[in-house]
């Protein structure tokens, strides 16, 4: 290995320990500056130049993300979300109904409209409606939480290391749909067995649930369009058009309006999330340069990870040590060298993603909801969230193996 090869891999191993740690030891580098950093040095050390870089980043992939955030924004300014919550919620007459309409409108909506958005959106909601009730919050939150990242399996459109996958795989949408979803399925079913059964005495409503009213009016037209954009995106993602350029599309028709400022659906975007994704795309290539997926390939064994069930808690545990979007671009380039199968890419995506409810730390959707309930005074302690989340992670994990080695 020469100098530059030494220095490459530096780059790369210093690059994910911050993203596994969340900072750097001693700085104040978050993972975001990491990536952007470490995209950088790979360039200034010569290994990829300029026009390397620039296409190592799967802009495609940038593109359908940009799309649907511009659209989930719209949905979100227009109380969408907000709005179908409350009318899906009221109609619970126990805590058990409660819990499971919970999990059904978060697994659901986080399928189409990426889960971390999910949420943002449904978390101050749950806890107005558990305080009206007067539930315990708590089981609902978990609920929303670890049924936003099961539901958010079955689509590329449900979350963003989906979309990667999607995108190095050439995976369809309505495929894509058609292996996943049976798996989400059943997991929001494992996911309610689970928290009603941990929870079994905490799901009381002592009180009618009263459908409050939106914290805001806005125009029926804006809700209206917002909703026909999002629809039509879907459908066409279903018939097979291009799934970036039909967001990026959507996206544009959205911002056409008289009634809502493009800053602030600028503000509802993420722009933090697309400089990482860029900055990681041309940091695990620079790594790639240096033979490291072969040398890889031949440590673990090109046999082992061809099996379903060692490819699935490698993926797993690899989302827990550095979180799934970082643990999927980690396999961008060895899917080549594992026979570009399909297949293999499935099991990436619902492993990566399912491994997010085994801890606090597995998923981006997971730490929104615990933040934003300390915000309004609920805790949700590290106990509370591995007494659900390790049985379900398990649970989850086994039957999208079973379905996947089977081909179901």
């Amino acid at each position: 290995m020469n100098p530059r090869e030494a220095i490459t891999l530096a780059i790369f191993v210093l690059t994910y320990v911050t993203l596994a740690f969340g900072k750097l030891p001693g700085l104040r580098l978050d993972r975001v500056g990491a990536a952007y950093a470490g995209a950088v040095a790979t360039v200034l050390v010569g290994a990829l130049n300029g026009r390397a870089a620039i296409d190592a980043i799967d802009f495609p992939t940038l593109a359908l993300l940009l799309g649907m955030m511009i659209v989930v924004a719209n949905l979100r300014l227009t109380g969408a979300f907000a709005r179908s919550g409350r009318w899906i919620l009221s109609r619970a007459h126990s805590g058990r109904t409660l819990l499971a309409l919970t999990i059904a409108i978060s697994g659901v909506l986080a399928a189409f409209f990426i889960n971390d958005v999910v949420c943002l959106a449904l978390t101050p909601l749950l806890i107005e409606t558990a305080a009206t009730a007067g539930a315990d919050p708590v089981p609902l939150l978990l609920g929303l939480a670890t049924a936003s990242n099961i539901g958010s399996v079955a689509t590329i459109t449900g979350n963003p290391q989906n979309m990667i996958v999607a995108g190095f795989a050439h995976i369809g949408y309505l495929p894509f749909v058609i292996k996943l979803a049976p798996a989400a399925i059943i997991g929001l079913f494992i996911d309610y067995a689970v928290i009603a059964t941990v929870y079994r005495h905490s799901l009381k409503l002592h009180d009618g649930i009263a459908p409050a009213q939106p914290e805001y009016e806005v125009p029926a037209g804006m809700l209206i369009k917002s909703i026909l954009v999002a629809a039509g995106t879907l459908a066409m993602f279903v018939m097979g058009f291009p799934i970036h350029l039909v967001a990026l599309g959507a996206g544009a028709v959205l911002l056409f309006t008289r009634r809502i400022r493009p800053q602030k659906i600028y503000g509802l975007i993420d722009w933090t999330m697309l400089l990482m994704f860029a900055g990681l795309f041309i940091v695990v290539a620079g790594a790639e340069s240096t033979g490291l997926p072969n040398t890889l390939v031949r440590m673990i064994g090109l046999a082992r990870l061809g099996n379903t069930v060692i490819l699935a808690i490698a993926t797993a545990v690899l989302s827990n040590l550095v979180s799934n979007v970082p643990a999927v671009l980690l396999f961008r380039p060895l899917y080549p060298l594992l026979g570009s199968n399909p297949h293999v890419a499935l099991i990436i995506a619902s492993a990566s993603t399912l491994a997010g409810n085994l801890t606090v730390l597995g998923s981006i959707a997971n730490l929104i909801v615990i933040e934003q309930a300390r915000r309004r005074k609920v805790k949700i302690t590290f106990n509370d969230y591995v007494r659900v989340g390790i049985p379900i992670t398990i649970l989850t994990l086994t039957v999208d193996i079973a379905l996947l080695s089977f081909g179901l």
